[in-house]
Protein backbone atom coordinates (compact mmCIF):
# COMPACT_ATOMS: atom_id res chain seq x y z
CA UNK A 1 0.00 0.00 0.00
CA UNK A 2 1.33 3.92 -0.78
CA UNK A 3 2.18 6.06 1.71
CA UNK A 4 -0.97 8.76 2.62
CA UNK A 5 1.94 11.46 1.92
CA UNK A 6 2.22 9.73 -1.99
CA UNK A 7 -1.15 9.09 -2.71
CA UNK A 8 -1.76 12.73 -1.63
CA UNK A 9 0.94 13.58 -4.09
CA UNK A 10 -0.02 11.40 -6.94
CA UNK A 11 -3.53 13.05 -6.84
CA UNK A 12 -2.06 16.67 -6.83
CA UNK A 13 0.10 15.82 -10.27
CA UNK A 14 -2.73 14.03 -11.33
CA UNK A 15 -4.89 17.45 -11.36
CA UNK A 16 -1.86 18.97 -12.69
CA UNK A 17 -1.31 16.70 -15.35
CA UNK A 18 -4.91 16.78 -16.25
CA UNK A 19 -4.93 20.54 -16.54
CA UNK A 20 -2.24 20.81 -19.29
CA UNK A 21 -3.84 17.21 -21.25
CA UNK A 22 -7.02 19.82 -21.27
CA UNK A 23 -5.53 22.42 -22.54
CA UNK A 24 -3.80 20.04 -24.90
CA UNK A 25 -6.86 18.89 -26.34
CA UNK A 26 -9.14 21.96 -26.39
CA UNK A 27 -7.71 23.04 -29.93
CA UNK A 28 -8.07 19.01 -30.89
CA UNK A 29 -12.05 19.00 -30.16
CA UNK A 30 -12.31 22.73 -31.54
CA UNK A 31 -10.69 21.43 -34.88
CA UNK A 32 -13.08 18.40 -35.05
CA UNK A 33 -15.89 20.02 -34.22
CA UNK A 34 -15.42 23.69 -36.90
CA UNK A 35 -14.98 21.58 -39.86
CA UNK A 36 -14.72 17.80 -39.14
CA UNK A 37 -10.64 17.94 -39.20
CA UNK A 38 -8.90 15.17 -37.60
CA UNK A 39 -5.53 17.42 -37.19
CA UNK A 40 -2.89 14.57 -36.61
CA UNK A 41 -0.30 17.86 -36.77
CA UNK A 42 -1.77 19.50 -33.89
CA UNK A 43 1.12 17.74 -31.88
CA UNK A 44 3.95 18.18 -34.07
CA UNK A 45 2.82 22.38 -33.53
CA UNK A 46 2.92 21.65 -29.58
CA UNK A 47 6.30 20.49 -30.10
CA UNK A 48 7.20 23.34 -32.53
CA UNK A 49 6.16 25.89 -29.92
CA UNK A 50 8.48 24.65 -27.36
CA UNK A 51 11.36 24.17 -29.89
CA UNK A 52 10.60 28.42 -30.38
CA UNK A 53 10.21 28.96 -26.69
CA UNK A 54 13.47 26.94 -26.38
CA UNK A 55 15.53 28.74 -29.18
CA UNK A 56 14.45 32.34 -27.97
CA UNK A 57 15.55 31.62 -24.83
CA UNK A 58 19.05 30.03 -25.81
CA UNK A 59 19.34 33.01 -28.20
CA UNK A 60 17.99 36.01 -27.15
CA UNK A 61 17.79 34.24 -23.37
CA UNK A 62 13.86 35.46 -23.18
CA UNK A 63 11.46 33.78 -20.53
CA UNK A 64 9.54 30.79 -22.44
CA UNK A 65 6.55 32.31 -20.91
CA UNK A 66 7.53 35.46 -22.58
CA UNK A 67 8.01 34.09 -25.65
CA UNK A 68 3.86 33.43 -26.13
CA UNK A 69 4.07 36.84 -27.04
CA UNK A 70 5.74 35.92 -30.28
CA UNK A 71 4.67 32.36 -30.92
CA UNK A 72 0.16 32.73 -30.21
CA UNK A 73 -0.05 35.59 -33.02
CA UNK A 74 2.00 33.52 -34.65
CA UNK A 75 0.17 29.78 -34.50
CA UNK A 76 -2.91 31.92 -34.67
CA UNK A 77 -2.11 33.41 -38.38
CA UNK A 78 -0.59 30.07 -39.45
CA UNK A 79 -3.91 28.25 -38.53
CA UNK A 80 -6.26 30.53 -40.25
CA UNK A 81 -3.30 30.07 -43.07
CA UNK A 82 -3.91 26.36 -42.97
CA UNK A 83 -7.81 26.46 -43.01
CA UNK A 84 -7.77 28.82 -46.17
CA UNK A 85 -5.17 27.62 -48.26
CA UNK A 86 -5.43 24.03 -47.80
CA UNK A 87 -8.47 22.37 -45.65
CA UNK A 88 -10.65 24.04 -47.78
CA UNK A 89 -9.83 23.04 -50.68
CA UNK A 90 -10.50 19.29 -49.55
CA UNK A 91 -14.01 18.11 -51.34
CA UNK A 92 -16.68 17.83 -48.25
CA UNK A 93 -17.94 14.02 -48.70
CA UNK A 94 -14.18 13.23 -48.18
CA UNK A 95 -12.83 16.31 -46.07
CA UNK A 96 -12.39 13.86 -42.81
CA UNK A 97 -10.31 11.00 -43.86
CA UNK A 98 -8.41 13.37 -46.17
CA UNK A 99 -7.72 15.66 -43.63
CA UNK A 100 -6.28 12.84 -41.71
CA UNK A 101 -4.00 12.39 -44.46
CA UNK A 102 -2.82 16.03 -45.05
CA UNK A 103 -2.44 16.69 -41.38
CA UNK A 104 0.11 13.34 -41.05
CA UNK A 105 2.21 14.86 -43.98
CA UNK A 106 2.47 18.18 -42.30
CA UNK A 107 3.22 16.51 -38.76
CA UNK A 108 6.04 14.61 -40.79
CA UNK A 109 6.82 17.96 -42.71
CA UNK A 110 7.53 19.54 -39.25
CA UNK A 111 9.22 16.72 -37.22
CA UNK A 112 11.63 16.77 -40.38
CA UNK A 113 12.09 20.59 -40.65
CA UNK A 114 13.32 20.56 -36.76
CA UNK A 115 15.43 17.58 -36.97
CA UNK A 116 17.42 19.74 -40.09
CA UNK A 117 17.47 23.11 -37.87
CA UNK A 118 18.03 21.43 -34.54
CA UNK A 119 19.46 17.53 -34.96
CA UNK A 120 18.00 15.31 -33.07
CA UNK A 121 19.91 16.07 -29.93
CA UNK A 122 17.30 16.37 -26.77
CA UNK A 123 16.56 20.02 -25.51
CA UNK A 124 15.68 20.88 -22.55
CA UNK A 125 15.44 24.72 -21.06
CA UNK A 126 17.36 25.53 -17.96
CA UNK A 127 15.31 27.80 -15.78
CA UNK A 128 16.73 29.34 -12.59
CA UNK A 129 12.86 28.61 -10.91
CA UNK A 130 13.52 25.23 -12.82
CA UNK A 131 14.32 23.38 -10.15
CA UNK A 132 12.31 25.17 -7.12
CA UNK A 133 9.24 23.45 -5.42
CA UNK A 134 6.64 24.18 -2.96
CA UNK A 135 5.58 21.74 -0.05
CA UNK A 136 1.68 21.45 0.38
CA UNK A 137 0.85 18.95 3.65
CA UNK A 138 4.05 16.50 3.11
CA UNK A 139 3.94 16.31 -0.51
CA UNK A 140 6.18 18.10 -3.14
CA UNK A 141 5.35 19.77 -6.54
CA UNK A 142 7.59 21.53 -9.09
CA UNK A 143 6.78 25.19 -9.88
CA UNK A 144 7.53 24.86 -13.43
CA UNK A 145 4.29 22.21 -13.00
CA UNK A 146 2.18 24.56 -11.25
CA UNK A 147 2.70 27.85 -13.83
CA UNK A 148 1.87 24.75 -16.59
CA UNK A 149 -1.48 24.47 -14.49
CA UNK A 150 -1.65 28.08 -14.69
CA UNK A 151 -1.29 28.86 -18.01
CA UNK A 152 -3.91 25.87 -18.79
CA UNK A 153 -6.38 27.42 -16.11
CA UNK A 154 -6.25 30.73 -17.71
CA UNK A 155 -6.40 29.76 -21.33
CA UNK A 156 -9.38 27.40 -20.93
CA UNK A 157 -11.38 30.00 -19.02
CA UNK A 158 -10.24 32.59 -21.68
CA UNK A 159 -11.52 30.50 -24.48
CA UNK A 160 -15.10 29.61 -22.24
CA UNK A 161 -15.59 33.44 -21.76
CA UNK A 162 -14.75 34.08 -25.56
CA UNK A 163 -17.52 31.05 -26.35
CA UNK A 164 -19.84 31.89 -23.72
CA UNK A 165 -20.17 35.85 -23.66
CA UNK A 166 -19.12 36.81 -27.26
CA UNK A 167 -21.05 37.42 -30.86
CA UNK A 168 -18.07 35.85 -32.15
CA UNK A 169 -18.22 33.06 -29.61
CA UNK A 170 -22.08 32.35 -30.50
CA UNK A 171 -21.31 32.62 -34.00
CA UNK A 172 -18.35 29.06 -33.57
CA UNK A 173 -21.05 27.56 -31.32
CA UNK A 174 -23.77 27.86 -34.41
CA UNK A 175 -21.07 27.03 -36.90
CA UNK A 176 -19.92 23.91 -34.69
CA UNK A 177 -23.40 22.88 -33.43
CA UNK A 178 -25.35 23.15 -37.29
CA UNK A 179 -22.93 24.82 -40.05
CA UNK A 180 -25.81 24.89 -42.63
CA UNK A 181 -28.30 26.63 -40.19
CA UNK A 182 -25.58 29.04 -38.87
CA UNK A 183 -25.19 29.94 -42.83
CA UNK A 184 -29.00 30.32 -42.83
CA UNK A 185 -29.09 33.16 -40.06
CA UNK A 186 -26.00 34.96 -41.92
CA UNK A 187 -23.08 33.80 -40.25
CA UNK A 188 -19.92 33.71 -42.08
CA UNK A 189 -19.13 30.68 -41.84
CA UNK A 190 -15.98 30.35 -43.75
CA UNK A 191 -14.43 33.50 -42.17
CA UNK A 192 -15.44 31.92 -38.54
CA UNK A 193 -14.64 28.25 -39.27
CA UNK A 194 -10.33 29.77 -40.02
CA UNK A 195 -10.79 32.14 -36.67
CA UNK A 196 -11.61 29.03 -35.03
CA UNK A 197 -8.71 26.86 -36.49
CA UNK A 198 -6.30 29.65 -35.68
CA UNK A 199 -7.61 29.85 -32.13
CA UNK A 200 -6.78 25.77 -31.92
CA UNK A 201 -3.69 26.36 -33.05
CA UNK A 202 -2.89 29.18 -30.88
CA UNK A 203 -3.55 26.97 -27.68
CA UNK A 204 -0.79 24.68 -29.01
CA UNK A 205 1.16 27.81 -28.80
CA UNK A 206 0.31 27.64 -24.81
CA UNK A 207 0.32 24.09 -24.50
CA UNK A 208 3.58 23.86 -26.22
CA UNK A 209 5.40 26.71 -23.63
CA UNK A 210 3.77 24.46 -21.02
CA UNK A 211 5.30 21.62 -22.31
CA UNK A 212 8.91 23.10 -22.33
CA UNK A 213 9.24 24.23 -19.09
CA UNK A 214 9.42 20.72 -17.75
CA UNK A 215 10.22 18.44 -20.87
CA UNK A 216 13.03 17.45 -22.52
CA UNK A 217 12.18 17.89 -26.16
CA UNK A 218 13.12 16.21 -29.60
CA UNK A 219 11.77 16.37 -33.51
CA UNK A 220 9.45 12.92 -32.75
CA UNK A 221 8.27 13.65 -29.30
CA UNK A 222 4.79 14.32 -31.12
CA UNK A 223 4.11 10.71 -31.76
CA UNK A 224 4.24 10.41 -27.88
CA UNK A 225 1.21 12.72 -27.14
CA UNK A 226 -0.38 12.99 -29.91
CA UNK A 227 -2.66 8.78 -29.06
CA UNK A 228 -3.38 10.25 -25.47
CA UNK A 229 -4.78 13.47 -26.87
CA UNK A 230 -6.77 11.76 -29.48
CA UNK A 231 -7.85 9.09 -26.77
CA UNK A 232 -9.01 11.89 -24.53
CA UNK A 233 -11.31 13.95 -27.54
CA UNK A 234 -12.81 10.57 -28.15
CA UNK A 235 -13.65 9.84 -24.58
CA UNK A 236 -14.90 13.18 -24.03
CA UNK A 237 -17.28 13.09 -26.91
CA UNK A 238 -16.20 14.81 -30.54
CA UNK A 239 -16.58 17.98 -30.97
CA UNK A 240 -17.38 18.85 -27.59
CA UNK A 241 -14.54 21.51 -25.69
CA UNK A 242 -16.12 20.65 -21.84
CA UNK A 243 -16.30 16.84 -22.39
CA UNK A 244 -12.81 16.89 -23.53
CA UNK A 245 -11.91 18.99 -20.11
CA UNK A 246 -13.60 16.55 -18.13
CA UNK A 247 -12.12 13.48 -19.54
CA UNK A 248 -8.82 14.84 -19.47
CA UNK A 249 -8.90 15.78 -15.94
CA UNK A 250 -10.37 12.05 -15.23
CA UNK A 251 -7.60 10.34 -17.06
CA UNK A 252 -5.04 12.59 -15.84
CA UNK A 253 -5.74 11.77 -12.80
CA UNK A 254 -6.31 7.91 -13.75
CA UNK A 255 -2.59 8.15 -15.00
CA UNK A 256 -0.77 9.70 -12.10
CA UNK A 257 -2.81 6.85 -9.69
CA UNK A 258 -1.36 3.96 -11.70
CA UNK A 259 1.83 4.74 -12.10
CA UNK A 260 2.55 4.06 -8.46
CA UNK A 261 1.79 0.40 -8.78
CA UNK A 262 2.55 0.13 -12.94
CA UNK A 263 5.11 2.63 -13.25
CA UNK A 264 5.55 5.58 -15.89
CA UNK A 265 5.37 3.24 -19.06
CA UNK A 266 2.35 1.02 -18.10
CA UNK A 267 0.68 3.47 -16.99
CA UNK A 268 -0.20 5.43 -19.77
CA UNK A 269 -2.31 2.55 -21.44
CA UNK A 270 -4.99 3.84 -19.05
CA UNK A 271 -5.73 6.25 -22.12
CA UNK A 272 -6.11 3.05 -24.44
CA UNK A 273 -8.24 1.20 -22.44
CA UNK A 274 -10.47 4.02 -22.10
CA UNK A 275 -10.52 4.47 -25.62
CA UNK A 276 -11.83 0.78 -26.25
CA UNK A 277 -14.31 0.88 -23.98
CA UNK A 278 -15.89 4.03 -25.10
CA UNK A 279 -15.50 2.65 -28.95
CA UNK A 280 -17.40 -0.71 -27.89
CA UNK A 281 -19.90 1.20 -25.15
CA UNK A 282 -20.46 4.63 -26.02
CA UNK A 283 -19.00 5.89 -29.16
CA UNK A 284 -20.44 9.05 -28.79
CA UNK A 285 -18.37 9.89 -25.52
CA UNK A 286 -19.16 10.09 -22.44
CA UNK A 287 -19.08 13.50 -21.41
CA UNK A 288 -20.67 15.30 -24.66
CA UNK A 289 -20.34 14.95 -28.20
CA UNK A 290 -23.92 15.26 -29.78
CA UNK A 291 -21.74 15.82 -32.55
CA UNK A 292 -20.59 12.24 -32.82
CA UNK A 293 -23.86 11.45 -32.87
CA UNK A 294 -24.71 12.48 -36.31
CA UNK A 295 -21.04 12.24 -37.44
Amino acid sequence: MPSGALLFQSILLGLLLGGLYALLASGLTLYFGIMRVVMIAHSAFLILAAYLAWYLHERAGIDPLLSMLVTVPLFFGAGVGLQRLLLTRLRPATLTMMSVLLTFAIALLIEGLLGYAFTGTQRRINLGYGSASLELFGARIAVVKLIAFGLAAVALTTLYLLMKRTRFGWALRATIQHRDAARLLGIDTERVAGYGFGIGLATAAIGGTALSLDTTIYPSLHWHWIGPLMAIIVVGGLGSVPGAAIAAMVLGMAQSLLQIPMGTTWAQTVFYVALFATLAFRPQGFFGGRLAQRF
